[in-house]
């Protein structure tokens, strides 16, 4: 049988936050967990934003447009509130922020389609532009391509068989990389969620909100729980808290992320301590809740260091 997800879709739960100027790159750098300085035309950045105590409250795939125009694109419904406060610290630097979602228009491509669009993509967070299009690499679900393409508003729209959005969203979820959403805002260290694993955190960069909790979190092996994927036979929702037979009066997780699967039931990445991920019934919601199965995520984690 060949695999569901195969095709284009729109992405309506997406949008762009626009960062323009010649301190574009230097004034991210000094905000973001990802290295903005050495960011160059051919690739992307998965970045996260965190509070001071290093906690996620918005996720972003970055990239330039051009040498001072970046794009973070990012869940819709963080957009506002991220905005305001990355518009707090702007200062003096040379750097305009926007809510760029309107310019532009995004596509989700998957499967043969992702490949055919952009062949000349290396891997994830690799990046092409094909015509006015941006065409970034994702990390692949269950083996199948996908890619994120972006183009200025009423262009038109990449090539290729109709994927549903649903599947698109099933295809995050296996991808294994959470896209920080607002029930979820501020719940997680970059780590929980396997980051500083998928490109997500760069240790050698200078200075950021939350940055000397995230690297005691990595360096003192203080890194209690990790990201894996899941599955029930119910519907399960981001913020959703887990519970383990051993100790039913204290969560010992988090769904991050959830989407129905195709062959039923839904699909998840969970934040859990390692310890829970080891042996033992899971439940959802409560100790009573549908049960969770777990499986490690799909690329290999970075040992403590």
């Amino acid at each position: 049988m060949s695999h569901p997800l195969n095709g284009v879709t729109t992405l309506p739960q997406l949008g762009i936050i626009g960062v323009q100027g010649d301190d574009a790159a230097s004034f991210l750098q000094g905000q973001l967990t990802q290295d903005f300085a050495l960011l160059g035309l051919s690739e992307a950045r998965l970045a996260a934003y965190c509070t001071a105590k290093g906690r996620m409250q918005a996720s972003f795939i970055g990239f330039k447009r051009a040498h001072g125009d970046i794009l973070l694109v990012v869940s819709r419904d963080v957009l506002a509130p991220t905005l305001k406060r990355l518009s707090m610290f702007v200062l003096r630097a040379k750097a305009k922020l926007r809510d760029a979602t309107a310019e532009f228009d995004l596509y989700g491509a998957a499967g043969d389609a992702a490949k055919e669009l952009a062949p000349g993509l290396s891997g994830p967070w690799s990046k092409v532009d094909v015509g006015s299009a941006s065409v970034v690499s994702l990390y692949p679900a269950d083996g199948q391509a996908r890619a994120l393409w972006l183009v200025p508003a009423g262009e038109a729209a990449p090539q290729g068989p109709s994927l549903s959005h649903e599947l698109w969203l099933w295809g995050e979820v296996r991808s294994g990389i959470t896209t920080i959403t607002a029930p979820v805002a501020e719940a997680f260290v970059p780590q929980m969620l396997n980051y500083e694993s998928v490109g997500g955190v760069n240790f050698k960069k200078g200075c950021y909100p939350g940055q000397e909790v995230v690297a005691r979190s990595q360096f003192r092996g203080t890194l209690k729980k990790r990201a894996y994927l899941a599955h029930s036979p119910e519907a399960l929702h981001a913020g959703q808290e887990i519970f383990h037979e051993s100790d039913p009066g204290q969560p010992c997780g988090l769904v991050a992320q959830a989407a129905p699967a195709p062959g039923g039931g839904w699909d998840a990445i969970v934040s859990i301590q390692i310890t829970a991920s080891q042996g033992g019934g899971l439940a959802a919601g409560g100790p009573e809740g549908p049960a969770i199965r777990v499986q490690a995520p799909p690329y290999p984690l970075l040992a403590d260091v």
